[in-house]
């Protein structure tokens, strides 16, 4: 069988050796694999951002690329230890805990296999319940990476509708307005990335450098509104300015010019953080902005 690509995220950090470990096992199947990382630094049992994070980067590898994905807060317990191929080919070894929540939303799954622990475990370790990142996720997406095994030597084939789903909010879009939600940050600037694509928003034939009212809601309680431009990129703002832009992944962001829009008011991620974009009237006199 033809090798192919492994890519690793996962909750655990790089602080001690987890992420280690979960290499030595992968090589060990097979020293010549290529091994890369997507991201280990996911908010620890934070299952939404590691499901984001699977979307973000899983449409920019080869097809046949396997992803080991292990934000497992339920470690030990019934949940499911599955491998689901998507519609693009690609495979994601994970427990079945939410985490293929945006991957089968928007990319789409054709088939899932339950991971048969009886074959496709590593040896001797059967009596640990606390890391099958190392001893299930680790060495199955590595057999299947090095054509050890197939898909369907992996186990049983389960219905893909009995995946654990997180509801992912639609959006909502009446003339001059469009509601979302934020998805998740640009981690380390600190901006929003709202889960509104750039089609949709030019729907509201809004010029660049015209300005559109956002306010963000949680729990019906607005934690900001104000009146934003719309740029093409930062520069198009003045420092520590709030910006509208389109990200790279052709979805509305919200940013601070060169500061955290995150850390400044208190926003969060996640399905009820939500976003609101509405374009601004002017008066035909004046010029001035209304409602």
């Amino acid at each position: 069988m033809m090798k192919r690509l492994l890519v690793f995220q996962s909750d655990f950090g790089l602080s001690d050796g987890a992420v280690s470990a979960m290499y030595g096992v992968a090589l060990s199947v097979d020293p010549s694999l290529k091994i890369s990382n997507n991201t280990h630094d996911i908010p620890t049992f934070n299952i939404w951002e590691g499901s984001y994070r699977l979307l973000q980067a899983i449409p920019y590898w080869p097809e046949g690329t396997v992803f080991v994905s292990v934000v497992d807060p339920g470690v030990g317990c019934d949940r499911r230890s599955i491998v689901a191929k998507t519609s693009a080919g690609h495979y994601v070894v994970t427990p079945d805990n939410g985490t293929l929540s945006h991957i089968k939303n928007k990319i789409g799954i054709t088939e899932a296999r339950l991971i048969d622990e009886k074959v496709n475990r590593l040896p001797r370790s059967g009596e640990s319940y606390t890391f099958h990142g190392r001893d299930v996720y680790a060495y199955t997406g590595a057999r299947i990476a090095a054509g050890v095994i197939s898909f369907k030597e992996v186990g049983p084939k389960i219905d893909v509708k009995s995946l654990v789903e997180f509801p992912l909010s639609e959006l909502y879009k009446k003339e001059d307005e469009i509601k979302g939600i934020i998805e998740i940050l640009d981690i380390r600037f600190g901006n929003l990335w709202t889960n509104v694509p750039r089609e949709l928003f030019k729907q509201l034939n809004i010029p660049l450098g015209d300005k559109v009212l956002i306010k963000i809601e949680k729990d019906k309680t607005v934690r900001y509104e104000e009146e934003v431009i719309y740029g093409r990129s930062f520069a198009d703002s003045e420092l520590e300015d709030a910006i509208l832009y389109v990200n790279s992944l052709d979805n509305l962001g919200l940013a601070l010019n060169q500061k955290s829009f995150a850390h400044t008011y208190g926003i969060g991620t996640g399905s009820d953080w939500k976003i609101s974009i509405r374009k601004l009237r002017r008066w035909a006199v004046n010029k001035a902005y209304t409602w």
